[in-house]
């Protein structure tokens, strides 16, 4: 969610950080070179992936595997010639516009997925050159008994692709080359970092409490930098949320379908059949028409599975999906759309906007702006990292041996890096909705923690803050009118929540967290069983 825009405070994110090194190619070749990208983010079966390559190499190998628990290789090449293609200056926001360096047949037996592109090439004198790009490829049509359909994140990976220099933080777009990009191409390179990475990597939750007096820390873009990713690698991307929950799926004996989240709008059919559609991880990025389709499945009786944190903004898809557009922060001043009394309504800011009027709750049951932080910078560095469980009597805990008052995750800091949450009111001891935030009538809180949207500035001297007070002030803004230091406070109360109801004929389970995948990483038994019993009770009609 942050926007990241600095401010004039001694501790703020020093420039020089923020504005580090992104990848695209000079004017002029400085060095070996691989970049690819491919013409869509989905495909289904009998369509042709057309892909297009960037290289200083005269050859370079391909090879396409299925990402799962046991690999697949479906497509291989070697030898294939090499070409440097003119990349504009404004790649992000326009798309590169590189020819189709090669054309392959998406097979009717290639199962649905997650693809991994492997481009390869001599280095020169120094080590190989590799390139990887992720693409899914949509189900076939045919019986989908007890399949769960996983919907990947692509509007975040959009919106947190750096690649070029500009995403939905920063960037430079803008007169002075120095803004994020409101509109941003799917037709570039993702980031290093975004369809794989190596064992190891830091998520972005503190596994251990900084010590009294301790600088606030941010381990994962510290590791970036380092080792030459892209620091949003963590934040969104195939390799940090769906691929590691797509094993643990594989290897718990799920049956599994991958489409992108673009494709509930483009192609609104994918639902059509399916039991249980599950959306996990950074999912902070959907359309108006996104939404219209999963309410009306859900309404006709889907089973939402979402183990997944910080739903917040609306997007408009353009050129044919090709385009996302997303102002933000910046929304009612220059979105198009903002003075359209007709199409007001798909301004691209916060679902909770009263131009927008469709609370992000009246989908998931849970919002952004109640939420938002924990577990990293000065953001509840110190947390629990779990949810506290408080209703444990729910089907959801099953098994579980889970009692009142338990941690559910905290080994893991499963509880963060973005949470959503509500406002609640304690009835009995109990957390219940206060009804302030359109979720549906019969939402129960099941569990609950601690989280802010502020940063709290201190004055100390060597710390630098990242997020700072703007998103809080900007959900001041949304939610009470205006940003005081009244609201702004309010802002800075928040919570992450699990929750479930029940929608039309359908179901909706809301764990509302970024990182409960980092709990089935590190084979947590708590975390595991309530996956497990979700995913069961859902795909059975329960």
């Amino acid at each position: 969610m942050n926007p990241n825009r600095g401010s004039t405070t001694h501790s703020t994110w020093p420039s020089a950080v923020r504005e580090n090194f992104h990848e695209r190619p000079p004017e002029q070749p400085e060095g070996p070179e691989l970049w690819a990208y491919s013409d869509r983010l989905s495909y289904a079966p009998g369509e042709t992936l057309r892909l297009q390559v960037s290289t200083t190499a005269a050859r370079y190998d391909l090879t396409i595997v299925r990402d799962g628990l046991r690999p697949a290789t479906l497509f291989s090449r070697e030898g294939l010639p090499g070409a440097r293609q003119e990349t504009p200056p404004d790649c992000s926001e326009v798309g590169c516009g590189w020819p189709t360096a090669l054309e392959v047949p998406i097979g009717a037996d290639w199962p649905s997925g997650g693809y991994i592109a492997t481009l390869s090439a001599p280095g020169g004198d120094g080590p190989p050159l590799e390139h990887k790009h992720v693409f899914i490829v949509r189900p076939s049509a045919g019986p989908k008994q007890r399949r769960v359909l996983l919907v990947a994140a692509t509007g975040t990976w959009i919106a947190y692709n750096d690649w070029g220099g500009s995403n939905a933080y920063e960037g430079i777009a803008g007169p002075e080359g120095r803004d994020f990009a409101p509109r941003l191409s799917i037709e570039r390179p993702y980031s290093r970092g975004f369809a794989w990475l190596p064992v190891g990597a830091p998520r972005i939750p503190l596994r251990e409490p900084p010590a009294m007096g301790a600088a606030p820390r941010y381990p994962h873009m510290e590791w970036a930098y380092a080792n030459g990713y892209s620091k949003k690698y963590a934040s969104a991307g195939w390799a940090s949320y769906e691929g590691p929950f797509l094993h643990w799926l594989e290897g718990a004996g799920y049956a599994v379908d991958v489409v992108a989240n673009h494709d509930l709008q483009l192609h609104p059919e994918v639902l059509e059949g399916y039991r249980c559609a599950l959306f996990v991880g950074h999912d902070e990025y959907w359309s108006w028409e996104m939404r219209d389709a999963v309410d009306r499945w859900v309404e006709a009786g889907g089973r939402a599975a979402r183990f997944a944190g910080n739903f917040l903004w609306q997007v408009r898809l353009e050129d044919g999906g090709r385009t996302q557009v997303c102002y933000k922060y910046r929304a009612r001043a220059e979105d198009p759309l903002r003075d359209d009394p007709a199409r007001r309504h798909l301004a691209t800011t916060a679902w909770e906007a009263p131009e927008v009027g469709r609370p992000g709750a009246a989908t998931f049951g849970l919002n952004a702006l109640r939420g938002v932080y924990a577990g990293w910078g000065a953001c509840c560095p110190r947390g629990a990292g779990g949810f506290t469980l408080l209703r444990p009597d729910h089907w959801a805990f099953a098994g579980s041996d889970l009692y009142y008052g338990d941690l559910i995750g905290a080994a893991s800091r499963v509880f963060g890096y973005e949470v959503d949450g509500l406002d609640y009111l304690l009835h009995d001891g109990l957390p219940v909705p206060s009804g302030a935030d359109g979720e549906p009538e019969g939402l129960e809180i099941l569990a609950m923690g601690l989280a802010t949207s502020l940063e709290a500035d201190r004055g100390e001297r060597g710390t630098a803050l990242f997020i700072g007070e703007e998103d809080a002030a900007f959900g001041a803004e949304i939610l009470h009118g205006a940003a005081t230091p009244e609201t702004v406070a309010r802002l800075g109360r928040g919570c992450g929540m699990i929750v479930g109801f029940d929608k039309g004929r359908g179901s909706v389970f809301h764990a509302g967290t970024c990182e409960w995948v980092a709990g089935l990483i590190d084979r947590d038994p708590f975390v595991e069983r309530i996956t497990a019993n979700v995913l069961d009770r859902f795909l059975d009609g329960g």
